[in-house]
């Protein structure tokens, strides 16, 4: 079964230190994050950077209040370029997020781009075309909106990039 791809794009009109600065705190998960879905941190304090080999740990209710706990594993890091988070345990039969930062002028552009995998194959297709593409794409929704309001809106506007396959 071949993997769905999820990807975004986002110009926000903060410095590229202040953009990474932000996302690469976990802490900030929370705060981007549909307050529906309960999700919450566990890992305790890391250090003041991120680093590959870096382990968080989050619970949350996607799906009918059920509580999930979900690891995921810091793998990648470029300083105010990208970094990478796999799902070590959780949710996804895969889940592999990259976080893209780019200088461009008047402040960043954000790409993310999201491969997953559901579990239990032909159920987790049907889940995919049922309810999961479409609370992913919600979600990235939510997060757009939410940079918004933290960063303010690029100034010539602009509406969210979604790819979804």
């Amino acid at each position: 079964m071949a993997s769905h791809t999820i990807r975004t794009v986002q110009r926000i009109p903060a410095s590229p230190e202040q953009v990474w600065n932000f996302f690469s705190d976990h802490a900030n998960l929370q705060a981007i994050t549909p307050e529906h879905m309960k999700f919450r941190v566990l890992s305790q304090h890391h250090g003041a950077a991120i680093y590959a080999g870096q382990i968080i740990e989050y619970t949350l209710k996607p799906v009918l209040g059920i509580p999930v706990y979900w690891m995921t594993e810091i793998t990648h890091v470029v300083q105010q370029q990208f970094f990478v988070d796999e799902q070590r345990y959780g949710p996804y039969r895969m889940w592999h997020h990259q976080h893209h930062f780019k200088a461009i002028e008047g402040g960043t552009e954000m790409t993310d781009i999201v491969n997953y995998k559901n579990p239990l194959w032909v159920l987790g297709k049907l889940a995919n075309a049922i309810f999961v593409r479409e609370q992913l794409k919600g979600i990235f929704k939510y997060r757009f909106t939410r940079i918004e309001e933290i960063f303010g809106k690029w100034p010539a506007g602009q509406e969210l990039q979604v790819q979804i396959n």
